[in-house]
């Protein structure tokens, strides 16, 4: 006999939202919008704060959202999941995924309309994700596109509110929107977005066959695009002075002081990040490689579940690798840190 959800001990439900929202892969998200605060030459600040925090939200609705849309077929499959278990009801799955996505509009809206134009469109595609896309052809671009918009959203939110004590903030006097000009346009963070979509495809690639198994191809296919997206990550860096069309003041990328409009020096803090980038972009493609090899060696449910959940923590890195090579060295690093945490969260609590 099933239990009422609500008839459980608190212990117990917290352990079923937690695996319905997949909190193990929740550190995985923060990086998209620090990655596009990079891209675009400007230290997070409030309005990379809102994004993260709206991409958070967004994240989980997906998260509730495909349990309430799979809950019949993971009633055969797996049945221990939260919805076809009981443990979780499906109009709480679904209320749940309505209220992350209003939350998650809601905190875009604080840094502005462009930032809640690109969280509109990324709402969009999780909704058509789970719903309609996911076991079509078209379900690992859906994915991809969402965690592209995601950098772009981080990206958007950043340029769009000026920093506290920066020109043009609310009490720091100067030109009016002077400081949004020291940034360059948000599309330019195109690039990044386009690797982590990239790498974000190739994992839901391999994610179809996680309950089956059977499938060499995915694994090796998601193995050569790390090993390619970790390459053009190590080795390619965007122009820091660049300058937007619309643009009259010159890029001040984060690592280096405001130099008033002075070329900051050439020497050891831009040599750093040349050092540090391929060596995060190993760790990413370290991170993602061994699980893939086993996968495609032997690809039991099991071996490809852990290429996925591998996958999904090399984000992680590739997303620490993006900042470094966009300037951002120091939170790219720090970012890192995140990785041992998110592994001992999936030892709690499946990522997948």
């Amino acid at each position: 006999m099933i239990r009422s959800p609500l008839l459980r001990p608190a212990g117990e439900r917290l352990r079923a939202w937690s695996e319905l929202l997949r909190v193990s892969a929740l550190l995985s998200v923060p990086g998209d919008a620090l990655a596009g605060a990079a891209a675009v030459g400007v230290r997070p600040g409030r309005g990379t704060a809102w994004a993260v925090g709206s991409s958070l939200c967004l994240y989980e609705a997906g998260m509730a959202l495909n349990d309430w849309a799979d809950r019949h077929e993971d009633a055969v499959e797996r049945p221990h999941r939260p919805v076809p278990s009981g443990r979780v009801g499906p109009g709480a799955a679904l209320g749940a995924a309505g209220v992350l996505t209003a939350a998650g509009l809601a905190l875009a809206a604080r840094a502005g309309r462009p930032p809640l134009a690109v969280a509109t469109a990324l709402a969009a595609t999780v909704w058509a994700y789970d719903l309609r896309l996911k076991h079509t052809p078209a379900g690992p671009a859906a994915m991809a596109t969402a965690r592209g918009l995601d950098l772009l959203l981080g990206a958007t939110a950043t340029a769009s509110v000026p920093r506290r004590g920066a020109p043009g903030a609310p009490g720091a006097g100067g030109a009016g929107d002077a400081s949004r000009r020291t940034a360059v346009p948000p599309l330019t963070a195109l690039p990044s977005a386009a690797v982590l979509a990239a790498h974000t495809y190739a994992v839901t690639a391999v994610s179809r066959h996680e309950v089956q198994g059977g499938s060499t191809a995915a694994p090796l296919g998601a193995l050569a695009a790390a090993t390619v997206l970790g390459a053009l990550t190590a080795s390619t860096r965007p122009d820091p002075y660049h300058r937007g069309p619309h643009h009259t003041a010159p890029v001040r990328p984060v690592p280096y002081p405001p130099g008033a409009g002075r070329r900051p020096p050439s020497g050891p803090r831009r040599s750093t990040a040349q050092r540090v980038t391929p060596l995060l972009a190993a760790v990413y493609v370290r991170t993602a490689a061994r699980p893939l090899l086993h996968a495609a060696l032997n690809p039991s449910p099991l071996l490809t579940g852990r290429a996925v959940g591998g996958g999904i923590r090399a984000m992680i890195p590739l997303q620490a690798a993006l900042m470094s090579r966009s300037g951002a060295t120091a939170g790219g690093l720090a970012l890192l840190g995140l990785v041992p945490l998110t592994r001992r969260l999936a030892r709690k609590v499946s990522p997948t």
